[in-house]
């Protein structure tokens, strides 16, 4: 197991300052004396950023009249700054695409699936979804044509030809890819390029390479595929087939993840499962992780339920709220004091 210490991160842009600096020291004397600080740092130093929270509805919104997001599930963006809103709410169609500004641009998807969860962009630039409530994983163009379908409607299983409950989708250099079959199985599948069964593996505990729902999954530049064991507390890691390389457990209960390029890891988070799911995705932190070694990087406070990183270095969250929150550079030197509430700020 796989236990790192957490030093002060290196100067990171665009954000961090050194964890001491959010430190406040306890009262060496007086009434105060040895009580605890009433706000603790942030593991590996401020990310320092700042949120649009209505992305989509504000500053302006350009949906159709009576258009609103339900609870959102995943948002990605694809290579042309278009961004995808996964939701879940009946005022509106699952999939909405919206430009880089929060403009409305397409939708499409209504009636098509039981329950959104996952929506992530290949590199091809094909959308993939997984369904949870229908028990598929399904592949289309960026205006919403079907092109492949995984899994049997409304048919749960456990075989190559099935899946219950599906939660995430990561794609391999080689072009395969793999599911995290999460909340009705507990195993990641494997398949070819061209949507055929490969191998799958995992079983229900707490050991490893057992899950108690993997929700999220992404791939590194090596090939080495991480998994989020929500309910465990947990992400562990493996090489391409599921043999089990190490564990990380100082995390907490990791909601969604993304890999750069770069092999830079972002994750949205909770402290554990059991305040993940009582506050509802709400009391989150999204954290940047170093992949070698498993340290914090730089942390900020977010709600949250899925996660995408653009090369820009926006970060775009999607919370169950009803909420697409679009952070990006821009830490606030001072107070806005009475210009407050007048305008969105972003």
């Amino acid at each position: 197991m796989t236990q790192p210490s957490v030093p002060a991160a290196p100067s990171l842009e665009p954000s961090a300052e050194p964890a001491a600096h959010a430190i406040s020291r306890w009262p060496a004397s007086g009434p105060l004396a040895g009580a605890e600080p009433g706000w603790f740092p942030h593991e590996g130093g401020l990310l320092k950023y700042r949120v649009n929270s209505r992305f989509g509805e504000e500053p302006e919104d350009t949906m159709p009249p009576g258009w609103k997001f339900g609870r959102v599930s995943a948002v990605a963006v694809d290579a042309a700054n278009e961004v995808y809103v996964f939701h879940r709410g009946p005022k509106a169609d699952p999939i909405i695409v919206f430009d880089r500004q929060g403009r409305y641009l397409r939708s499409w998807g209504r009636g098509v699936f039981g329950n959104a969860h996952a929506l992530r962009v290949d590199p091809d630039g094909h959308i993939w979804i997984t369904d949870n409530g229908d028990h598929q994983v399904m592949k289309f163009t960026r205006e919403g044509r079907l092109l492949l379908t995984l899994g049997k409607k409304k048919q749960p299983g456990t075989d190559s030809e099935t899946f219950n409950r599906p939660t995430d989708i990561a794609f391999a250099p080689s072009g395969e890819f793999y599911v995290s079959d999460g909340y009705g199985n507990s195993r990641v599948v494997k398949f070819s390029r061209e949507g055929q069964y490969l191998l799958a593996w995992g079983e229900p505990g707490s050991k490893p390479g057992q899950f108690n729902t993997p929700h999220a999954i992404v791939l590194d530049s090596q090939g080495r595929v991480y998994v989020s064991d929500r309910e465990n507390n947990r992400i562990q890691v493996f090489d391409a087939n599921g043999g089990f390389l190490r564990q990380w457990t100082h995390l907490g209960a990791t909601q969604g993840m993304f890999m750069t390029p770069k092999d830079e890891l972002w994750i949205i988070t909770h402290r554990n499962n059991i305040e993940n799911i009582t506050y509802d995705t709400l009391a989150g932190r999204i954290m940047r992780v170093d992949v070698a070694t498993g340290r914090i990087l730089g942390s900020m406070e977010s709600p949250g339920h899925w996660i995408h990183v653009t090369p820009a270095g926006e970060i775009y969250i999607a919370s169950l709220s009803g909420n697409v929150f679009r952070w990006y550079p821009g830490w606030l030197e001072h107070g806005l004091g009475s210009e407050e509430g007048l305008r969105p700020h972003n």
